[in-house]
């Protein structure tokens, strides 16, 4: 039995292969104390916060600070460290003058002469800070998670007790979507889209994993030195689902992570000034219908979000069968609230750049924070959460005929289902225990969804590391 739940055959045939694949390898062991936000805490907090990591959240907390303990990680499968690492656990232990982490059979890559490297350690007091902030503040009541004020207020505060929100500042913040499983040519590409970012002086917010999601993070890096810029942010925003799948890359300097992909999904739009989306697979259309849904509502008609979607000149044809799905499903009137370049970082940028000066007048106009788009608005059907069963995914809306903001909220539902059945754990179980899932709708839409989804396997964006099997089947 494993969580409850009897093994199969076919599980413990995948778990052996899996286990000859990834062997251990060498551990540490190691007491350490938390800095910025964990290390000043009242008697009542540290109760509070060992009780939440000691319970029903012990296992999110292993999960999630085994990812980041294994910082760059090449793997895009979830249970790849706990295999490589099965010993590994994480305690929070109460002292005398506040919280102590007790690291055993941690990986030892992340330590240098016996030493816990200083980005790593952030990035795992920033797990527990997260963890226990939702378990504490978020799910105990004090939010109404039944009403979109309520929701939006949650995201709030967790990006504020993150402290991702950088008041007094002009917005700068760009958000950049893109594949885990990308070419060496798309991968480089995002680097010189990230430079130029960072030559014009703005940050980056991404998922915090591989590929584009790395690159122009690691651009920005040489940018940002060369204008020697202080405090740069390069911002990962992950979830506790997917994280162990997209490990955080050795950049990120600030981790924030979600209570649900809903949630992040909000922080992005709600954190970020522009949005520049690179190629990727299911989980970068997820993102693209998720913030086209929100942009067509008749209430954000006046918004501006700069929206440019780019790649290198292979990458053409991707974003021609991305723009042909959108405009099939969802018309002109989406397409029309993003820019396609083609093969030009400079042009991007500079797009990017005059797109914050129309999000500074707007927000000065509307008495709106910089640092926070509380403008925007967000039906909640884009904000409760989706879990991608198979009777969920078969019963999702796929047809013409409904408002166009709720087609692309069912839309984003089913790449989540796909998302979750090609690298969250839960989805994969599913996926092996019932087969895969059916997702149903008019046989226009069913034929392009196919066609993309078709095109994402041939171009291999679905998986970064072995073969890819379908978790989906398309039915008109």
């Amino acid at each position: 039995m494993v969580g409850g739940a009897r093994v199969t055959g076919q599980q413990k045939r995948l778990h052996d292969e899996m286990s000859e694949t990834y062997a251990p390898l060498p551990t540490v062991n190691t007491r350490i104390s938390p800095r910025g936000g964990l290390d000043i805490l009242s008697r009542t907090e540290i109760a509070r916060l060992t009780d939440a990591t000691q319970g029903s959240l012990r296992e999110t907390l292993r999960r999630c600070a085994l990812a980041v303990l294994t910082v760059g990680s090449d793997s895009d499968d979830p249970r790849a460290a706990s295999l490589r690492y099965p010993d590994f656990d994480i305690e929070v232990q109460q002292m005398d003058r506040g919280i102590r982490l007790e690291l055993k059979n941690a990986p030892a890559i992340a330590f240098v002469d016996g030493e816990l490297i200083r980005g790593v350690a952030d990035l795992l007091f920033a797990v527990v800070r997260d963890i226990a902030y939702t378990a504490i503040e978020v799910q105990s009541g004090q939010f109404d998670l039944e009403s979109s004020e309520g929701l939006t207020s949650a995201v709030f505060e967790i990006l504020r007790n993150a402290r991702a929100m950088r008041p007094h500042q002009d917005p700068n913040l760009v958000v950049c979507w893109g594949g885990h499983s990308i070419g060496r040519d798309e991968y480089m590409y995002t680097k010189k889209v990230g430079y130029e970012l960072g030559l014009r002086g703005l940050d980056i917010c991404t998922g915090c994993g591989p590929g584009a999601m790395k690159g122009p993070m690691k651009g920005a890096t040489i940018a940002h030195a060369k204008q020697r810029q202080r405090n740069p942010r390069y911002i990962g925003m992950t979830e506790p689902g997917i994280i162990a799948a997209e490990s955080p890359n050795p950049i990120v300097n600030q981790l924030v992570i979600m209570p649900d992909i809903e949630k992040r999904l909000e922080g992005f739009v709600r954190l970020g000034h522009g949005i520049i989306v690179f190629p990727g697979g299911v989980g970068t259309a997820e993102e693209i219908l998720y913030l086209l849904g929100i942009l067509l509502h008749p209430d954000n008609a006046g918004v501006p979000f700069p929206l440019v979607f780019t790649g290198p000149k292979a990458s053409a044809e991707y974003f021609e069968q991305i723009d042909r799905f959108i405009r099939l499903t969802l018309g002109d009137a989406a397409a029309s609230r993003y820019k396609i370049i083609v093969d030009d970082p400079v042009a991007v940028a500079k797009a990017m750049k005059e797109g914050m000066k129309a999000v500074r007048e707007h927000r000065i106009s509307n008495r709106d924070a910089f640092f926070f788009n509380w403008a925007l608005k967000i039906p909640f059907a884009f904000q409760q959460p989706f879990e991608p069963d198979h009777a969920a995914m078969a019963a999702l809306d796929l047809h013409f005929g409904r408002p166009v903001h709720e087609l692309a909220a069912d839309l984003r539902r089913a790449f989540s289902g796909i998302v979750a059945g090609n690298v969250k754990e839960p989805g994969m179980r599913r996926i092996e225990q019932h087969g895969p899932f059916e997702i149903h709708g008019d046989a226009a839409i069913m034929a392009s969804l196919d066609n993309l989804l078709r095109a994402f396997v041939e171009q291999r964006r679905m998986k970064m590391s072995g073969e890819y099997k379908p978790c989906y089947r398309v039915v008109a």
